[in-house]
């Protein structure tokens, strides 16, 4: 998952998209960059880590012109590297040209070995660099009409930002899987994963790009094209909804707060208990802990307190870091649990270790009583769309039923938010929504054997 931000036609192009990725630093804290164009050339940085250790003025200063890109990063395919990092800069045959990314090409791996066997040199193990070939690789003579060449023969999840001498670009795939919008500053167009980057900059949110829709922006103005054969459905990420974007966002047309709270009313409905407190796991079980606490008539408490200088652990690739943080991230308030029957409400659980580590701590709390309940459906497929969901060999919902699913957390009772309750919260039917993490029904088809580190062994086998 990542996030992907871009503004055109401000003096203060670089500063602004510093800005706006702050504002999606949850999406990604991998690695951050930023390309920028003055009409004549490019002009990028990038690092590895979050945006503040990333950037600072003097370096923002280099990026001059007022049209600009930015990334931040969590891998998804391609290992975390600085030769990963995007926006992927490069100079070709027809002029610069910068990528940002979000999402996930399951054909990447063949379009890969297809582009090498014709002589394209890679530099990275990113699908992103895909499109960059492609386009080389095309006959068309006009710019657009290259993206669109590229753009019809990749498969999978994207939402993409270009950034040329010229002109910037902003692309969602036919299923529209991952969010993006568009924005207006004071006559200046931006293009944003979430709303919430608006707000930063004091920026208007105009609409959502459409699946399968291409806006090529420049002095002219914006154009929109939707060259895409029509998809068969629209797969939009009900993830999103559930845990990635922030709560302040509005996303697919809905804000992501009133869903998560929805969320909590119909688990409340679906899985009732008699207890005396209602807590949220930090920070994405709060909205849904409300929601069943509403519902309910059980009392709300912070019961647990997040330390918010620690990244999300869900989102740290290796885990023995994603360990570590559970100890240190949050820590439960005595007083207020000590003798109580408590709901902890959690976003979902993945392969459960995160979730038993807290529990533990609950009972050692002095919680009398543990009954969790998840703000959505048991996660029994792995997500190639660009989430890092492991496979089912990993999940736990995947391999053990829900009664040893609770005894292996050790909670008194679990509940899980069934398909119909979620799309009832999300205001949608499945025919909108991607929810193949849940039911296996992948709507583009994954070839056998897809990892997120696929292409890199294939090459260390040569």
């Amino acid at each position: 998952m990542c996030g992907i931000f871009g503004i055109y036609g401000h003096k203060e192009a670089a500063h602004l998209t510093y800005l706006g990725l702050f504002a999606l630093q949850h999406r990604g804290q991998e690695s951050a960059g930023i390309a920028a164009s003055d009409g004549q050339r490019l002009y990028s940085y990038k690092g590895m880590g979050t945006v503040a250790e990333v950037f600072n003025e003097d370096k923002l200063k280099t990026l001059k012109g007022d049209r600009a890109i930015g990334h931040v990063r969590y891998s998804t395919t391609g290992s975390s590297t600085i030769s990963n990092a995007q926006p992927l800069h490069v100079n070709y045959s027809r002029g610069e040209i910068a990528i940002g990314h979000n999402g996930n090409l399951v054909n990447a791996g063949i379009l890969r070995d297809e582009l090498e066997a014709y002589g394209s040199i890679f530099q990275t193990t990113m699908d992103s660099e895909i499109f960059i070939h492609l386009m080389a690789h095309s006959t068309h003579s006009k710019k657009e009409e290259t993206f669109i060449h590229a753009l019809k023969q990749v498969k999978g999840a994207y939402s993409l930002v270009f950034l040329t001498e010229k002109k910037m670009v902003g692309v969602r795939d036919p299923h529209g899987f991952r969010p993006l919008v568009l924005g207006d500053l004071n006559g200046a167009y931006v293009l944003s994963s979430e709303t919430t980057s608006f707000d930063l900059i004091g920026a208007k949110y105009v609409r959502d790009i459409e699946p399968g829709e291409i806006v090529f922006i420049d002095e002219n103005g914006l154009k929109s094209v939707k060259p895409f054969d029509r998809a068969d459905r629209i797969s939009q990420c009900v993830f999103e909804f559930i845990y990635f974007a922030r709560p302040d966002s509005n996303i697919f047309g809905k804000n992501v707060y009133a869903v998560r709270k929805n969320l909590g009313k119909e688990l409340a409905k679906e899985h009732p208990v008699e207890a005396d407190l209602v807590i949220p796991v930090p920070d994405s079980g709060t909205a849904p802990a409300l929601g069943f606490s509403e519902v309910s008539n059980i009392p709300f408490d912070m019961g647990i307190i997040r330390n918010h200088y620690i990244g999300r652990t869900f989102l740290s690739p290796a885990q023995s870091i994603r360990d570590f943080g559970v100890k240190i991230k949050l820590n439960p308030i005595s007083s207020i649990i000590k003798g109580k029957r408590v709901v902890v409400v959690d976003d979902s659980i993945v392969r459960g270790t995160t979730s038993r580590s807290r529990i533990n701590s609950l009972r050692a709390a002095g919680a009398k009583e543990i009954h969790m309940r998840i703000s959505c459906p048991p996660h029994r497929h792995a997500c190639y769309y660009g989430i890092d969901f492991p496979d089912e060999k990993q999940l736990i919902a995947a391999t053990h039923s829900i009664g040893e699913v609770e005894k292996f957390l050790g909670v008194d009772t679990l509940g899980y938010l069934s398909p119909e309750g979620m799309m009832r919260a999300v205001g949608g039917t499945p025919k909108e929504f991607c929810m193949a993490c849940f039911d296996g029904k992948y709507s583009v088809p994954v070839p056998k054997g897809m990892h997120k580190y696929l292409m890199e062994k294939e090459r260390d086998k040569e």
